[in-house]
C-alpha cells in the first residue's frame, strides 16, 4: 500500500470508497492522529484516485463514464490484472489444465506427476526412491505434485488462496519473489510429505500455507509495505491445519490430508516472511 493523501477527520467516505471499488482501485483508509489517511494498492492508479477524491470533495457524481471514457469488456479488464501477476496466473492456469487433463488421461497423468514413479506389481503398490528419481533426470517430480488436485473443492479452495495471497506478494514484492516461494515452498512441502512414507499426494496447500505465513509476517513486521491479511483468517487456517492433524479429523472424513506438506510450507513462509520483513524494517 502507498499513502496518497490525508482526508478530514470524521469525513463520510462511504461514497468515495464505493466509487474507488467501482473503478477497481484497491485502497485502504486508516485513522491517524491528524485525519484519515488514504492508501492506494497500485501506485499506477495514484492519479486516478486523486481525480476521484477531487470530484468527491467538490460534491460531484463519482460513478460516471467521464472518469473512464472507454468501456472495456470483462476480459479486457482481466488481462491487465493478469499481466501484473504472471506467476500467480501461471500457477492457477497450470493447476486448472492439469485438473482438466486428469479427467481425460486419468491415472496415466497422475503417475507422471507424483513425486516418484508409481506402479502396481502383484496387486501391491510399488514405487522408486526419491534419490534415484532425481538422479535419473526426473527433477520436475520434486514440484509437480503441487499441481495435482483430486476434486473440485480441493482445487477451488487452494487456488482461491493462491490468488488472494499471491497477488499481494507479486504486486508488492515482484514476480521473482513469488516464483521463489512457489519453487522453495512447493519442493519443501512435497519432500516433507514424502519423508513420512507417502507418495500418492498432491495439491497446492503447502504453497498456500507458505504464502499465508509470508504475507502475515510481512503485514505484522513491516506494515508500511502494504500487506494485509485478516487476523481471523490466520487463526482459521492455522486452526484448520491443527484440526486435520488430530484423530477427530479422521473420524469425520478429513484424515487423508497432506499435513506434513502444510507444515513444511508454513515453515518456509515463516522463514521468507521473517527475512524480507527484516530487510524492509531496516529501511
Amino acid at each position: 500500500m502507498h499513502p496518497v493523501m490525508l482526508l478530514p477527520t470524521g469525513a463520510d467516505t462511504k461514497e468515495l470508497r464505493k466509487a474507488l471499488w467501482h473503478y477497481r482501485i484497491g485502497h485502504r483508509i486508516t485513522d491517524e492522529a491528524d485525519g484519515q489517511l488514504l492508501w492506494v494498492a497500485d501506485p499506477r492508479q495514484h492519479d486516478e484516485m486523486r481525480s476521484l477524491v477531487s470530484r468527491w470533495e467538490r460534491g460531484e457524481p463519482l460513478i460516471t463514464e467521464t472518469v473512464r471514457p472507454h468501456h472495456r469488456s470483462g476480459m479486457n479488464r482481466l488481462v491487465p490484472v493478469l499481466r501484473q501477476v504472471p506467476v500467480t496466473a501461471l500457477i492457477i492456469g497450470i493447476s486448472l489444465l492439469v485438473f482438466a487433463l486428469t479427467g481425460v488421461f486419468g491415472d496415466l497423468l497422475i503417475v507422471g506427476l507424483t513425486i516418484v514413479p508409481v506402479g502396481v506389481s502383484g496387486g501391491q503398490l510399488v514405487y522408486g526412491s526419491l534419490s534415484d528419481t532425481v538422479m535419473s533426470g526426473q527433477v520436475w517430480r520434486l514440484l509437480s505434485p503441487a499441481f495435482l488436485h483430486f476434486g473440485w473443492m480441493h482445487l477451488i479452495f487452494n487456488l482461491m488462496w493462491v490468488w488472494y495471497f499471491g497477488r499481494q506478494i507479486e504486486q508488492l514484492q515482484g514476480s521473482r519473489i513469488m516464483l521463489l516461494l512457489l519453487v522453495v515452498a512447493g519442493i519443501g512441502a512435497n519432500i516433507a510429505q514424502y519423508v513420512t512414507g507417502t507418495v500418492l499426494f498432491g495439491g497446492m496447500s503447502g504453497v498456500v500455507y507458505a504464502l499465508l505465513a509470508h504475507v502475515w509476517l510481512m503485514s505484522y513486521r513491516a506494515p508500511q509495505c502494504g500487506f494485509f491479511v485478516p487476523q481471523m483468517l490466520v487463526v482459521f487456517m492455522l486452526g484448520w491445519m491443527v484440526f486435520t492433524m488430530t484423530d477427530i479429523a479422521g473420524s469425520v472424513g478429513f484424515g487423508n490430508v497432506a499435513n506434513e506438506a502444510h507444515l513444511g510450507g508454513l515453515l518456509v513462509g515463516l522463514v521468507t516472511g521473517w527475512y524480507y520483513s527484516s530487510k524492509r524494517s531496516k529501511h
